[in-house]
């Protein structure tokens, strides 16, 4: 019982300062960014982390920590390999949410919506700026797939190394590139004294392609 007492005691009063709808940014991908430059500022570690939730055919959910690597009104983008679970996932539900967790101030964005291939030219623009060590990871490893132990994927590593080595610019794999969420909606969480966190949320139009904000209650 004492772990369980421990957890249960376990809290922090958040002293945030409120957050109404005058102090939006115009779009909630704007807002986005001045929260995400915020985290950067306030050295918050990989403040572009986001929890990333998928659904498989059966209904069964799961999440992964993933980077955004692009963001603009058309959404938000992360990479992998074409052949991992989450986009299997993808494939068949063309949903996801995600959110962007910024413990140390108080804050989260939840962004859910459809999801879409980014184009190959966006994949091969951050395929490009990715470190070699990185490149040579994403043709080696069978993202998801069971191996027999850490000396496959060892093994499977030197074998890209080999492969490249004479390669001054290793190609985009075929089996890896970028999705997008493209949200309906988008909601804006700070947390705030005695539990009552201010959320505000952006939803989306999608036929008329308008945007309204709503306050949620905590």
């Amino acid at each position: 019982m004492t772990g369980t007492t421990t957890l249960a005691g376990m809290r922090v009063d958040y002293g945030s300062d409120g957050f109404d709808v005058d102090q939006l940014a115009p779009t909630w991908h704007e807002q986005l960014a001045r929260w995400l430059a915020e985290a950067g500022e306030a050295g918050v570690d990989e403040p572009n982390a986001m929890v990333l939730a998928t659904a498989d055919p059966q209904g069964r959910p799961a999440s992964r920590t993933v980077l955004c690597k692009g963001l603009d009104a058309r959404g938000v983008v992360f990479y992998t390999n074409f052949t991992s679970a989450k986009s299997r996932d993808l494939r068949q539900s063309h949903e996801a949410s995600a959110t962007f967790p910024w413990y140390a101030m108080h804050r989260q964005v939840h962004v859910r919506g459809l999801v879409q291939q980014a184009s190959y030219d966006e994949a091969d623009v951050y395929w490009a700026s990715r470190p070699r060590g990185s490149q040579l990871g994403a043709w080696a490893s069978a993202q998801s797939v069971v191996v027999a132990g850490r000396s496959v994927l060892d093994d499977a590593l030197e074998a890209a190394q080999r492969r490249f080595a004479d390669t001054e610019e290793i190609p985009r794999p075929p089996h890896w590139g970028g999705w997008r969420i493209v949200p309906d909606e988008v909601e804006f969480w700070q947390g705030r004294t005695n539990r009552m966190h201010d959320r505000l949320r952006f939803v989306g139009d999608r036929d008329a392609r308008t945007w309204k904000v709503e306050r949620l209650a905590p």
